[in-house]
């Protein structure tokens, strides 16, 4: 499997490093006193400071939702998206769209869920039964 890296801007390492490493559990690499590298499910992802970064925000309309736009997360068994779900639940975190079924009965049937890191970068975290319908049409 090839890693994926995604660096993104965030207004606080204090409050990068609770979210990710603490809510989301992700392991903590290197880092310094602009930027941290976290493991979200062995992909690498980097938060770099920067406050002056105004968050835009935009949505597009699908399924009932408003979808942000950008976003990014990982895509799960549909087992660990349910344990992910619950442990967000306990820990309080706040869903822009709840966890939910999407196409159900369909092809690429998904569970989907949204929600916001402190800088208000969007995160999507998907799961699935069947990995070969991620690309399905």
């Amino acid at each position: 499997m090839n890693l994926f890296h995604l660096a993104f801007p965030v207004h606080d390492l204090d409050a990068a490093r609770e979210f990710y490493g603490g809510v989301l559990e992700c392991d903590e690499g290197r880092s310094s006193d602009c930027w941290i590298d976290f493991s979200l499910y062995g992909h690498q992802i980097v938060t770099h400071l920067a406050p002056e970064f105004a968050r835009q925000t935009a949505s597009n309309g699908f399924d009932s939702d408003a979808v942000p736009i950008p976003h990014f997360g990982i895509v799960l068994p549909m087992d660990d998206w349910k344990v992910l779900a619950e442990k967000l639940r306990s820990k309080g975190v706040e869903f822009i769209i709840e966890p939910k079924i999407r196409f159900a009965g369909e092809v690429g049937e998904q569970a989907t869920m949204f929600f916001l890191d402190p800088s208000g970068n969007a995160l999507e975290f998907k799961g699935f039964n069947d990995f070969s319908l991620v690309f399905a049409k």
